[in-house]
């Protein structure tokens, strides 16, 4: 039995086809191929001259059909837009925005990548649109992508973003090499980052190692994607959030805390210590130089005594006797020239005090203080 005879094949009950229903199914039918064509005719031979196919008639169609034909080559590349030129296929020049011709259809064909926009691309985040706020957005975490595992074999949590565009010489690599840039790019990005940071330890990458995993990652996903011929340039490499995971958060800023607080005090031993060990240095060097100037001149004077003594016993071997009433004179004067003295005569012969009495009246008047006079007294 046929198809279209069966009561109920793939496409339903009744007289059906693949193509919908059959001639015997009710509902308006299909306009006639043959009438159009027919129409289409009369339209045309009233618009040629004459009102029939002569050769100038079809010579005008013809010249018309060329111009419009030419004419459809041009084409206008916006400002973030390269334009790319394919001859039956393939890639013959790249042009820049603004009016330009091509070949018509189908000698050459234009692609028009967005190869001056700057693309952005998060891993590990996603900003979705939040209707609770007012049509405002919001960030999304995702742990599938942003949880790494670092060298010291410690969980992270990375969210960054790439920044990346097509090469201007590369947008012929960009079309025909990859077929999924964004898809490719992300891959490359966080197969490059899991690759740096299994290489680190997770100490400097939550302090101040984010810089040089930066410059890392932008590396190596560059050397990458210029290994595949994608025509893509990485312009820039963004970690926007470094923390571990959200479980364990609380413990590693404790820790971090801690780790603040002894560098804290071991800043302020050390400023302590620079401070006091040169200021002992100095009292050590100002003793030492002090103890070196006394020697010097317990030296300088022993030798200007052993100098004198020899010169005192040269003259005491020409002449002993006045020599040593010459030494015993000095040294009475050098013991008694600064203590109060009284010197008492005993007279010619012992025979009795040669002391003159003084009484020094005037050093006592001066001393002396007057006294008040008395009270209902009288002066005599």
């Amino acid at each position: 039995m046929p198809w279209k005879n069966q009561g109920g094949g793939p496409w339903g009950s009744g007289p059906k086809g693949p193509w919908g229903s059959g001639p015997q199914s009710p509902g308006p039918r299909p306009p006639d191929l043959e009438d159009l064509l027919r129409r289409g005719q009369d339209k045309l031979q009233t618009m040629l001259p004459g009102g029939n196919f002569s050769g100038v008639g079809i010579a005008l169609v013809l010249v018309a059909a060329l111009a419009v034909w030419g004419l459809s080559g041009f084409f206008r590349v916006q400002s973030e837009e390269l334009g790319v030129v394919l001859r039956f296929g393939k890639h013959v020049r790249t042009v820049q925005p603004g009016l330009n011709y091509h070949l018509p259809y189908p000698i050459e064909t234009v692609l028009l990548p967005k190869a001056l926009r700057v693309s952005t691309l998060s891993i590990g985040m996603r900003v979705v649109d939040d209707s609770r706020r007012g049509g405002g957005t919001t960030i999304r975490d995702v742990p599938e992508e942003s949880l790494m595992l670092t060298g010291d074999e410690n969980i992270v949590d990375v969210d960054f973003t790439v920044l990346w565009r097509i090469k201007p010489d590369g947008v012929g690599d960009f079309l025909f090499n990859i077929q999924n840039p964004e898809g490719t790019v992300k891959a490359v990005a966080e197969s490059a980052m899991r690759d740096v940071i299994g290489r680190s330890q997770i100490q400097p990458i939550l302090t101040g190692a984010r810089t040089q995993t930066e410059a890392a990652v932008l590396e190596l996903m560059q050397k990458t994607l210029d290994s595949y011929g994608s025509g893509i340039l990485i312009q820039q490499v963004q970690m926007q959030k470094v923390d571990p995971p959200q479980q364990v958060i609380d413990a590693f800023r404790d820790v971090q805390a801690a780790r603040a607080d002894f560098e804290r005090l071991q800043n302020e031993a050390q400023t302590y210590a620079n401070r006091i060990v040169p200021d002992a240095r100095g009292r050590a060097a100002q003793i030492l130089q002090v103890a070196e100037g006394y020697k010097e001149q317990a030296v300088a004077e022993a030798k200007g005594q052993s100098a004198r003594f020899l010169k005192v016993y040269e003259e005491y071997k020409k002449a002993p006797d006045v020599t040593r009433q010459r030494l015993y004179l000095e040294t009475m004067e050098r013991v008694l020239g600064n203590s109060d003295k009284l010197v008492l005569d005993q007279g010619v012969n012992g025979s009795g005090p040669g002391v003159v009495p003084y009484l020094p009246l005037n050093e006592i008047g001066r001393r002396a203080t007057p006294a008040a006079p008395q009270q209902g007294g009288s002066n005599r």
